[in-house]
């Protein structure tokens, strides 16, 4: 970091396979946190209980025989509070700042209420460490309640929790932010959008040069870039032009028409195609944001629809999936209904437009569904309105 007298004191966790339980991190996972060094020293959140003694021995080699006099607890999620009472054990005389909400978590996961040593802020409330004045940002929803961003006017610097992360942890060759901040965003903040744009709001008064989140690399290199996108995916507009494919497929025949499709697509279109039983879900939901069109072909199973692109859709509908276009491929030998079921699992999803020219395949592709093929290529090639 090039930041004058913030220090990093993270750590990297290279032991997880799924963050959450859920999300893959081939990469792993960092757990960030920082030092702020001026008359007064601050500490921006703590990392997961299994990485205390590494995040306190970080902190220590920072503090040059110093003792800080306040931990900003920024969010409360286990990764970022797990390791505060062995912090608070070790510093007795350390103070505690977050909102109230958090401090009834703290109560709810440790049993510990923290008495004199706490401080409870909230909007607009400074905290001032000498030079540096600390200016709090209330942030709830983004994407837990008790969440509180904070800026360091002195430094430019936005502490912003868990908004502007990424998978992936430090030591690692470095990722595209974009894609890595995209899946972690649509699958983790995603269905808070309102939440976000309206943190973003409060945020448009500060000269925000540098970004330190709690996941992924700090940004400093035109931070306008990543808020920018930050608004994109908050208002749940299509990011960029393009139709991404998602299917499954039993024998071999969805596929099939599924790759076809995108052949004929991609003559003139840009268009990125999902086996959603093979394919890291999570980054094809990340994508069914990202572009204005989305395709779906299934096959009818157990008289719906197969289990991977029900889940699919699940994760779609959950995360508030709306403003696009979708088209539709079904399959089934003897009663297809995969169509009408895709449709009913996506009604609670806002201003969808849903294409007049389906494609209903028996079994295997021919002359008709063929045809039927081209039709909705041709569709899928027209200007949204």
């Amino acid at each position: 970091m090039s930041l004058n007298h913030i220090r990093y004191v993270g750590v990297n966790d290279h032991q997880l396979d799924l963050f959450e339980g859920q999300y893959p991190v081939p990469n792993g996972m960092s757990y960030n946190s920082y030092v702020i060094l001026d008359e007064k020293i601050a500490v921006m959140d703590s990392v997961d209980a299994e990485f205390a003694e590494e995040w306190l021995n970080h902190i220590a080699e920072a503090l040059e025989n110093r003792s800080p006099d306040y931990i900003i607890v920024q969010h409360m999620e286990p990764d970022h509070s797990g390791s505060i009472l062995h912090f608070m054990r070790t510093y007795p005389e350390t103070k505690i700042v977050a909102s109230a909400r958090a401090f009834d978590m703290l109560r709810n996961f440790f049993g510990v209420n923290f008495g004199e040593r706490k401080i409870v802020v909230t909007d607009g409330d400074t905290l001032f460490l000498g030079s540096h004045e600390l200016h709090f940002v209330t942030a709830t929803m983004v994407h837990w309640p008790e969440v509180i961003m904070t800026y360091d006017s002195t430094e430019k610097a936005l502490f912003s929790a868990d908004a502007f992360g990424t998978f992936g942890a430090l030591d690692v060759e470095a990722q595209d932010w974009v894609t890595e901040a995209r899946r972690y965003y649509i699958g983790i903040v995603g269905k808070f959008g309102a939440a976000v744009q309206a943190v973003l709001k409060k945020l448009e008064g500060f000269d925000i040069q540098t970004i330190c989140p709690l996941h992924g690399p700090v940004l400093s290199d035109d931070t306008k870039q990543y808020i920018s996108l930050y608004h994109t995916w908050s208002s749940f507009a299509p990011e960029e032009e393009g139709i991404m494919i998602a299917y499954t497929s039993v024998y071999g025949n969805t596929k099939k028409a599924a790759l076809q499709l995108a052949e004929k697509l991609s003559e003139t279109e840009t268009v990125v195609v999902y086996d959603l039983a093979r394919c890291d879900v999570f980054a094809a939901v990340a994508d069914a944001f990202r572009f204005s069109k989305l395709v779906l072909a299934t096959t009818t199973y157990c008289g719906s629809i197969f289990p991977a692109m029900h889940s699919f859709l699940h994760h779609l509908e959950e995360r508030g999936f709306t403003n696009r276009t979708v088209g539709f491929i079904g399959n089934g030998s003897w009663a297809p209904v995969a169509i009408r079921h895709m449709k009913m699992q996506l009604e609670k999803c806002r201003d969808l437009h849903y294409l007049q020219n389906e494609v209903t395949i028996h079994s295997a592709l021919n002359e008709e569904s063929t045809r039927q093929l081209m039709t909705l290529a041709e569709e899928l090639c027209q200007p949204n309105e």
